[in-house]
């Protein structure tokens, strides 16, 4: 049955000359992505499931969206994999690989890229994950886990007592969109986010972690792995706290930079001691691990510590990430799901990339009262090139766009180094606006760069 169903595959991509893309996930990362299959000359249509109104705006390609689609329910995946019979499918969102979307799509016959289940537990699973960590010897902080809130407001207590300005964060040990983690800088602090894991949705926060906090700077480092060989890709720094120099509540991700400068000279290590030993270890483990793996770190002096995996790209470091490209991203996750990803060409450019992410006023709290207003100005900074404007929370009706999310578009621009890509960005950013005032986004992304770029100079 599987062989016929391969052999159909092969037969259609045959009939129709160009291949045709299936992208699951529905934000500005899936817009990027689609935008690097869309580079592609042997791909001719694209689908993005359940997407959003503003990916197939303006595309030199056919790119469709199809919204009946649900990234926690896999028979909606199905159903639509099934209605397009597309010749290669990327479960790109975090929610679908934990559910086991790729296991269920190859077992259709599909030609799939992303992990399976077991291996993309490295991510949905925080505990696991620092277990894993923890026996093949990747550096990590220290940490301890609950599945009781009372226990932890015990540990809370405890480890305030014998220091009461001891730098802690709790951590959801399931999915939260980028929002489970707390930081805790006093017992008060501590007991607050200890007591708010139990509001998390999807009883992500039913288990905890709460870890020894790091103080460094932070990066995200991305390599595209067939299993057993991997290339890696520009580092990035994302911004992930709703206010400017980094502070307020944990959102999704403000903005990003690529490359980041903090890992220059340490590339090499961040290869070999926490891409490569993951790698090894999933596979020692049975968990083949096909996919984007991403590592979040942070520099500690001159040592480097893990503060998460994750299996697929991150959102925003993807749209500063992945446009540095210059091989064909079609062949690359081909070639990684054959096994040989050794056999393809990997070249990146040589420019700097800024984003920043336009919000709803009031995200990551209440948003709702932005919903349906307006947004203006995306028309016009589109033409602007280096220019390039990805949607999210973004509903489209007679040519004109409102607001129908938290986070809404990424601006992105790029230039020789950092100064002139951020110049860029905020050029196109400045020139857009959610009616009565509501749009919202940090005016600092990349502020530790152009600190070191005028250094250097």
């Amino acid at each position: 049955m599987k062989i016929k169903q391969e052999l159909r595959l092969i037969l259609l991509k045959f009939m129709k000359g160009k291949a045709t893309v299936l992208i699951i996930g529905n934000g500005a990362r899936e817009h990027t992505i689609s935008k690097a299959y869309e580079k592609s000359s042997k791909v001719g249509k694209i689908i993005v499931a359940p997407g959003n109104d503003f990916i197939a705006y303006k595309r030199e390609k056919e790119i469709l969206v199809d919204k009946n689609c649900s990234v926690r329910n896999l028979s909606s995946i199905l159903d639509v994999a099934l209605k397009f019979k597309p010749d290669l499918i990327d479960v790109a969102q975090d929610d679908a690989l934990s559910i086991g979307a790729v296991d269920l799509l190859m077992d259709y016959g599909f030609r799939v890229f992303g992990p399976t289940k077991k291996a993309s537990e490295i991510e949905w699973d925080k505990k696991w994950s620092r277990e894993f960590m923890q026996r093949y010897s990747i550096r990590h902080p220290d940490f301890m886990y609950f599945n009781s809130e009372t226990n932890g407001v015990n540990y809370i207590k405890k480890v305030y007592q014998q220091k009461s300005d001891k730098l802690l964060y709790v951590k959801a040990v399931g999915l939260c969109s980028g929002k489970g983690s707390k930081k805790s800088t006093n017992v008060n602090d501590g007991i607050k986010n200890v007591e708010s894991m139990k509001h998390l949705p999807n009883d992500s926060g039913k288990i905890f972690l709460i870890e020894e906090g790091l103080v460094g700077e932070e990066f995200s480092f991305f390599a595209i792995c067939d299993g057993t060989n991997f290339y890696c890709f520009k580092s990035s720094q994302d911004n992930k706290t709703v206010y400017n120099f980094d502070e307020g509540d944990q959102t999704g991700g403000m903005g990003a930079i690529s490359p980041a400068m903090v890992t220059s000279g340490f590339e090499e290590k961040i290869a070999k001691e926490f891409i490569l030993k993951a790698l090894c270890g999933l596979e020692a483990e049975g968990r083949h691990f096909k996919g984007i793996l991403y590592l979040g770190g942070i520099i500690v002096g001159d040592e480097i510590y893990n503060l998460e995996y994750n299996a697929r790209w991150g959102d925003p470091e993807c749209q500063v990430v992945l446009p540095a490209l210059k091989s064909d991203y079609f062949d690359l996750v081909n070639a990684c799901i054959d096994g040989k990803l050794q056999d393809v060409d990997f070249d990146l450019d040589e420019g700097s990339r800024v984003c920043v992410v336009a919000a709803s006023k009031g995200y990551p709290g209440n948003y709702e009262n932005v919903k349906g207003k307006a947004i203006y100005g995306l028309e016009n900074i589109l033409e602007v090139n280096p220019i390039t404007v990805c949607g999210a929370g973004i509903k489209m009706s007679n040519n004109k766009f409102y607001a129908d999310g938290g986070r809404l578009f990424s601006v992105v621009g790029m230039g020789k180094d950092i100064l002139e890509a951020k110049s860029t960005t905020y050029y196109g950013i400045s020139n857009t606006s959610i009616e009565g005032n509501n749009l919202h986004y940090r005016i600092d992304i990349g502020w530790r760069d152009i600190e070191r770029y005028f250094k250097k100079r």
